[in-house]
């Protein structure tokens, strides 16, 4: 009735299309967490200090936190092209595209983490101190494991954000799901591609979304 035509599709390609976003995915996020958790605790700690000069480490962090967020990945992604190629010698393919996918989503996932560690009472802070324990400690033992919830809430987030900056990818030669349907489904005018491309990210992001919705109640304290 809609004139669809799925027999057409190269299921190969389609499969190894999904793979390259999930790799892209996977590498990314991995990446972004060692980057932007670290990034996060140090916002929410800057923040707290009463020092001058750690007060203005913090505005200078957040201020280039907030410049690399406000960027349109697109543009982001456009922007990176010599300095991707300059770290890993390519800036296209599933290599070419993890480093701008870091550089996009790891400020994003610092502000999520800092959120999280403001939620923390304070009184179970001031109690850690109280008994001797040093900074280093009191993230390790009290700031990060009470903030576990929200930690996995983020990292949920941000997961699901970077399969959409997958898709954006796409548009510079990036690989996976999102360079198989503009190649085949807007150029081509493939349009069976581009739904099934569609329908798989669809999916991707419910399985994401269910799982770290999982983890957050099991992590929630009742």
């Amino acid at each position: 009735m809609l004139g669809l035509d799925f027999s057409q599709i190269d299921w190969e390609e389609m499969k190894q299309a999904s793979f390259d976003t999930l790799a892209m995915m996977g590498y990314s996020l991995l990446f972004t967490i060692v980057i932007g958790l670290p990034l996060g605790v140090l916002l929410y700690m800057t923040a707290r200090s009463n020092n001058q000069v750690i007060k203005s480490i913090y505005s200078v962090i957040s201020f280039v936190v907030n410049i690399l967020r406000s960027v349109p990945f697109i543009i982001l992604l456009i922007s990176l092209l010599p300095l991707t190629k300059l770290i890993v010698g390519t800036a296209l393919g599933v290599t070419g595209t993890i480093p701008p996918l870091v550089i996009g989503a790891a400020p994003f996932f610092a502000r999520l983490v800092e959120t999280s560690l403001r939620e923390v009472d304070r009184g179970v802070i001031e109690a850690a101190y109280a008994m001797g324990a040093s900074t280093g400690q009191v993230v390790r033992r009290v700031l990060l494991p009470e903030s576990l919830p929200g930690l996995i809430a983020g990292t949920t987030i941000t997961a699901v954000t970077l399969v959409s900056y997958t898709a954006m990818s796409g548009m510079v030669g990036g690989g996976g799901l999102g360079d198989l349907a503009i190649r085949f489904g807007y150029y081509r005018y493939e349009k069976e591609v581009m739904i099934i491309a569609v329908l798989f990210m669809i999916v991707l992001v419910q399985i994401l979304q269910m799982a770290g919705d999982r983890l957050v109640r099991h992590f929630t304290r009742k």
